[in-house]
């Protein structure tokens, strides 16, 4: 009898061993995949941001007009090819000039589908683009003609208004014998003016030049602010 008591009691403790290492085991192996996912994580953000730069040729042959201020250098991607294969938001096909940020959802002021080029996406969120050919970007201010009309545009104030010129954005804004959407083809070597209004964000006017397209159907585009409005706000 007393062996037997002896024996259980040694077979309770192998047991609890066995479980308490098993345990610990298992609490190692958790905290491994953990630390391997964050890796993981730390490596797919570093080639998405590879992914999404421009190259170094690009940065290197526009380094001059670069150094002025509120000036850029940005890669769109094509939202049918990359949709849902990046982690950030926007799989890299949106951009904020106001915000510097790819990621959707910080008042994004463009986005590339389809071959065209597109302004306005949340909410009554909208703006209007327009072509204003082969010029250089150096050349381009608030006097250049097409821009005037959009500098001078005043943003409502109302639900209603905002969504009625968000709906006119689709069929267009006749101005001066010009034609302002909210989504026109893009094109390489072509100079556009861009004014987004992302209403509690931000109000921007921007002209940029699409001066590649890269073999995976990227766009590289060289832009610089012209002007910054107030925060839109909505009344009502």
């Amino acid at each position: 009898m007393m062996r037997l008591k002896i024996y259980k009691a040694a077979l309770c403790c192998s047991l609890l061993c066995f479980l308490s290492t098993a345990a610990l085991a298992q609490s190692t192996n958790r905290a491994q995949l953990i630390s391997e996912i964050d890796s993981l994580h730390s490596q797919l953000k570093a080639k998405e941001a590879e992914l999404l730069s421009p190259s170094e040729e690009d940065k290197t042959a526009f380094a001059d007009f670069l150094k002025q201020p509120e000036t850029g250098l940005i890669r769109l991607l094509p939202r049918e090819k990359f949709k849902g294969k990046l982690s950030i938001r926007g799989d890299g096909t949106f951009y904020s000039f106001a915000q510097l940020s790819q990621e959707y959802g910080h008042g994004s002021d463009i986005g590339l589908e389809k071959e065209k080029l597109r302004v306005g996406f949340a909410g009554v969120s909208y703006g209007f683009l327009l072509m204003l050919g082969d010029v250089p970007l150096e050349d381009v201010d608030l006097e250049t003609a097409g821009v005037p009309f959009l500098s001078n545009y005043v943003a409502p104030s109302t639900m209603h208004a905002a969504t009625e010129e968000k709906r006119r954005k689709i069929e267009g804004v006749q101005a001066n014998g010009l034609t302002y959407r909210g989504e026109i083809p893009a094109v390489v070597k072509k100079t556009y003016i861009v004014r987004s209004i992302e209403y509690r964000s931000s109000d921007t006017l921007v002209a940029f030049r699409i001066v590649r397209q890269d073999t995976d159907g990227s766009l590289i585009i060289l832009w610089k602010m012209l002007k910054k409005f107030p925060v839109p706000q909505l009344i009502d």
